[in-house]
């Protein structure tokens, strides 16, 4: 795969509450290739939950979750459109 072409979106959900964030990875997920990175921004803390659970429905895998400060970081890498 030609990495240049490989977008990295960043999906600012903070303050949102669910199913906020949830909507927002799946508007940006529609507007994503295969090979192209999400990263989800949300305070919301069952985003982890909703976030796993889109990724098994999906196949779309999850490089990470972690917390930030404020904010929970979640990354994602599209594989299946």
């Amino acid at each position: 795969m030609d990495t240049s072409t490989v977008a990295h979106t960043i999906v600012d959900s903070r303050g949102s509450s669910c199913p906020g964030p949830i909507t927002d990875l799946a508007m940006a997920y529609r507007r994503a290739k295969a090979g192209d990175v999400i990263e989800l921004w949300a305070t919301d803390p069952g985003v982890k939950a909703d976030v796993r659970a889109w990724s098994a429905k999906t196949g779309n895998p999850i490089l990470s979750i972690d917390e930030q400060g404020d904010r929970i970081v979640v990354v994602l890498q599209i594989v299946r459109r």
